[in-house]
């Protein structure tokens, strides 16, 4: 339960950091076009896959422990 529950906090914070990081009011976010742009990049995909790894995990443990 552990797992499942950690899984969707992880994925909820990593939506709220993309949600945070896309144009608004026709401005690009300060990181485009910088260094630490594909940095952030593999960091959101990290993100959510480590969201989804926790959350199948999680859900797996629930499924075997009847």
């Amino acid at each position: 339960m552990f797992l499942l529950m950690s899984g969707i906090v992880v994925f909820l914070v990593t939506a709220a950091v993309f949600w945070a990081l896309l144009p608004r009011g026709g401005n690009r976010h300060r990181w485009v076009d910088t260094e630490w742009e594909p940095y952030i990049s593999v960091a959101l995909c990290s993100g959510v896959a480590l969201a989804f790894t926790m959350t199948l995990s999680g859900v797996l443990n629930l499924m075997g422990t009847s």
